[in-house]
């Protein structure tokens, strides 16, 4: 199919994997994507070829991409995860419907499990374990949990990652920088998105999540965290059974958090379970800057006693204390009905290159306010808030910090699950406890005088500096070496079509050339004659005519006739 792919290594396991990517793109009627971002044009595809399958006309658009992703496999299904996460990227419609992957596949052979483990570990199985389940109790796209026992009886879990999976998923962050690369240069509109940034992020997240030893170490710090907190169980990471590629973890004899009727059985109450369990995800936002990021409810277990444990630690978000500032600032001002201080936040905690109108932002800040200016607290849902805010964000082509996104989705989730449960909790009183109590600590004489005394220090440091460095400056301006260098920006665009433009006036200038020339030898009839024509005057015009012709259907091509 491909002749032709770019800059993309040409290793068969590319051309091959590139193959599949866009025979599944086409087969869910997705050809008009390749067409749009003109990628059928560099990798050598007819047009035609693109819409030889028709879509189904029961499935939406946003649907058919699901599918295709996950068809596509583990690589493309965590990158439309990570995405779901990204109104910024992609349309809310498509969001919506990006959260509706599975991760659930078909398990690998045992065999190749137990191979694994025994490479990893340098020893049989039987000589690690009592007991070992050759059958997962889950399976998933990057790895599988299988159930066993150490020597001394203790139950377990070890999570062993499928077999050559990294590969694959390089040979696919390949492809899709490939693809980015192509999107940026074919869709200018794109450039305030940059999808190849979009793209690194993911591949620094998904590589991340390849190395359990980073997964072991989340938990060794969420479990330092909470080492106090008797109301949370932190499955406990067993290094010697553990390695980038098998995690081996306490077995945690819990129940899912989704399956309440069987909590309330097992003498559960759900309002102290809804109450325990959002102050566990607060204080993690709050408190450690350190969050579970993907506290759905496979995720949540609930134990004996109203015990709560978090599992899978692949995915956390990190927030720096100012970031815990601006979010504490943002639910005070929101409780408080403060617009111009809710408008100035959001500006502070994000960027742009572009100015912003400010008494247009905070008129869309006012109108989101407005929305919830009358409800009863109770009926005030700060997943909604939140997620307007972003919409918001989004608009004005502001760009938060990516952990942001992150932060706002295990939000929504928590409050969803907690509402799920209990239809009368009230997040945003829940919010606006932990955010006044994490600006009163800020005030904290202590706080105070450390924040003070770092800055007396930095203070004293630039008072000695300064005459040094302005004796260097005005040194270089006497001696003439003081440079300044001025990049302009938003050119590149330009530079790009002044090419075409320089290319397509030169090419012209050679066509009109060849055609005078031949036009000379015709009529200075220069030997050889066919049929009484010059030969090398009738060859320059048939060559004349093929270059005008390809001229001719490239302006055709590029709709700018």
């Amino acid at each position: 199919m491909i002749k032709r792919i770019g800059r993309i290594p040409r290793t068969i396991r590319n051309i091959k994997r590139y193959n599949q990517i866009l025979s599944v793109l086409i087969k869910h009627g997705l050809g008009d994507f390749l067409t749009y971002t003109n990628v059928y044009k560099v990798i050598g595809l007819s047009r035609t070829f693109l819409f030889r399958h028709k879509p189904s006309k029961s499935l939406s658009r946003w649907e058919r991409i699901r599918i295709a992703i996950e068809e596509l496999g583990p690589t493309f299904i965590k990158f439309g995860q990570i995405l779901s996460n990204r109104p910024d990227v992609i349309p809310m419609a498509l969001l919506k419907e990006l959260e509706k992957l599975q991760q659930q596949v078909p398990p690998f052979p045992a065999d190749e499990s137990i191979e694994l483990i025994e490479r990893e570990i340098g020893k049989k199985l039987e000589d690690a374990f009592s007991y070992f389940d050759p059958v997962p109790i889950a399976s998933a796209s990057i790895a599988q949990v299988h159930e066993a026992r150490l020597k001394d009886g203790t139950r377990i879990v070890v999570k062993v990652q499928r077999p050559k999976i990294k590969k694959r998923i390089e040979t696919d962050l390949q492809i899709m920088g490939h693809l980015a690369q192509l999107i940026k240069k074919q869709l200018p509109d794109f450039q305030h998105i940059d999808p190849q940034s979009v793209v690194d992020e993911f591949a620094q997240t998904i590589r991340k999540e390849l190395d359990f030893n980073i997964e072991a170490s989340n938990i060794e710090r969420f479990s330092k965290n909470f080492l106090n907190d008797k109301r949370l169980i932190v499955p406990k990471v067993y290094k010697e059974f553990s390695t980038k590629k098998i995690l081996t973890m306490e077995f945690i004899d819990g129940t899912s958090i989704k399956n309440i009727d069987l909590l309330i059985q097992n003498g559960c109450d759900p309002k102290k379970i809804v109450s325990l369990g959002t102050d566990l995800v607060l204080k993690q936002i709050f408190k450690f800057g350190f969050f579970h990021a993907d506290p759905h409810p496979g995720n949540v277990f609930i134990l004996k006693d109203n015990l709560f444990c978090f599992l899978d630690y692949g995915m956390m978000g990190n927030l720096l204390p100012r970031h815990r500032e601006y979010l504490a600032n943002y639910i005070i001002a929101f409780y408080n009905k403060d617009v111009s201080s809710l408008a100035r936040i959001i500006l502070e905690l994000t960027q742009t290159q572009d100015h912003v109108n400010i008494e247009e932002f905070e008129r869309k800040v006012s109108e989101l306010m407005d929305q919830f200016l009358y409800l009863p607290l109770r009926e005030i849902d700060m997943g909604e808030v939140l997620s307007k805010t972003l919409e918001i964000v989004v608009q004005f082509k502001l760009k938060p910090p990516s952990v942001f996104y992150l932060l706002v989705k295990a939000l929504v989730t928590i409050e969803g699950i907690a509402r799920s449960i209990d239809p009368d909790f009230i997040m945003l009183d829940r919010l606006k406890l932990y955010a006044k109590k994490l600006l009163k600590e800020q005030f904290n004489p202590a706080r105070l005088m450390k924040r003070y005394m770092k800055t007396a220090i930095e203070f004293d440091q630039l008072l000695r500096e300064l005459p040094s460095s302005a004796r260097e400056i005005i040194s270089q301006a006497k001696n003439g070496k003081m440079k300044f260098a001025i990049e302009p920006s938003g050119f590149d665009q330009f530079y790009h079509k002044n090419d075409q433009i320089s290319n397509r006036i030169a090419f012209s200038l050679v066509l009109s050339s060849l055609i005078i020339g031949s036009s000379l030898m015709v009529l200075a009839k220069i030997p050889p004659f066919y049929y009484g024509v010059p030969v090398i005057g009738l060859i320059g015009f048939i060559f004349a005519g093929c270059l005008a012709l390809w001229l001719f259907v490239s302006i055709l091509k590029s709709g700018r006739f």
